[in-house]
């Protein structure tokens, strides 16, 4: 099978990544082997290619938002699920399921966690193994291209979302406005929020006000009303005090993240006084994963992609970067 490998952790303008030739993995118990027949193009990709993540497996293949047919399900693996079911692989890929943490719901935070492609090797390439356990069920209505999304964009922007504590009706703004914004708008507006997107690139803005946005406007510009809760996408810590500056009392801003630039210093009357409240998102539980799928079958959402030939994965990574297109780019192996 063909795979996309991280040998020099660098600049995506640079070669950090080799396409190569190999033999396909083999699934383990409990572990199910699928041909990959989408996988989105995430920023944390990026980070993982770029080195900004520290590097968990030398060489490891990128790529966590992996849509996938069943080919083959290990011996002595108990699952539901059937060979020649299209499946989903998110980013969360294991936890310990006995620390604190885990007993109290929030395996997001387990200090045992791993990673469908930072820990084990993810969907840049033909074929991928993944723990049964973690597969997710996938909605129908969608193709594979629009499905992959889904898997991190939308499940950790759905997450950001909550944890962004929204009230029914309210106005919320998002910072950037890519993969996950574009579908976390939908979700909002579908709540019945009042939505109003800053981010810095005109294809962007217009998307935004096509999925129905009641305003758009540049990254650093003042919403045109004070915001209750407010979302951070882009990995750029000098947008933090515009967007808590940008905050109404009491509101609530969300960082989405995995990886943010340094944020400068924070004015307390300004950015933080009036019981501001800033929240940060690590990864996912599965409990979030289904019950954004779950919304997802109930409520058809225009996902925007971008498609690539797997063997032009090295050109996604940079046309994300660059900020070349709206919405999320996904690597098809069918394509080459």
């Amino acid at each position: 099978m063909r795979a996309w490998r991280v040998r020099n952790p660098g600049p995506v303008e640079g070669s950090p990544i080799e396409l190569v030739v190999e033999s396909r993995p083999v699934p383990a118990t409990d572990e199910l082997l699928l041909a990959v027949e989408a996988c989105g193009v995430c920023r944390t990709d990026l980070h993982v290619t770029e080195g900004d993540l520290p590097v968990h497996r030398p060489g490891v293949v990128p790529g966590h938002e992996i849509v996938g047919r069943i080919v083959e399900i290990a011996d002595g693996t108990t699952t539901d699920f059937q060979v020649g079911e299209l499946v989903g692989v998110p980013w969360l890929r294991h936890t310990c399921g006995t620390c604190a943490y885990c007993l109290r719901g929030s395996e997001n935070l387990c200090l045992s966690s791993l990673y469908t492609g930072w820990d084990h090797d993810g969907g840049y390439a033909d074929h991928v193994v993944a723990p049964a356990d973690y597969v997710l069920a996938l909605p129908s209505g969608y193709m594979p291209t629009q499905l992959a999304p889904l898997l991190c964009a939308g499940i950790i922007g759905y997450r950001a979302l909550k944890r962004a504590e929204l009230p029914p009706g309210g106005r919320l703004g998002l910072y950037g406005f890519g993969g996950s914004a574009h579908l976390v708008a939908q979700v909002a507006i579908h709540q019945g929020a009042r939505v109003h997107v800053m981010t810095r690139d005109r294809k962007a803005r217009d998307l935004a006000l096509e999925l129905g946005a009641a305003s758009a406007q540049d990254t650093y510009d003042s919403p045109p009303e004070p915001l209750d809760s407010a979302v951070v996408f882009a990995p750029v810590g000098d947008i933090v005090p515009t967007a808590l500056e940008a905050l109404d009392r009491g509101g609530t801003l969300s960082l989405a993240g995995i990886h943010m630039s340094d944020t400068p210093p924070l004015d307390y009357q300004r950015h933080l006084f009036h019981e501001k409240k800033i929240h940060s998102v690590e990864a996912n539980t599965r409990s979030d994963a289904r019950e954004f799928l779950q919304f997802a079958a109930q409520h058809l959402l225009h996902i925007e992609t971008t498609e690539y030939p797997l063997t032009e994965a090295h050109t996604a990574l940079r046309d994300l970067k660059a900020g070349h297109f709206a919405g999320a780019a996904v690597l098809r192996p069918d394509l080459d």
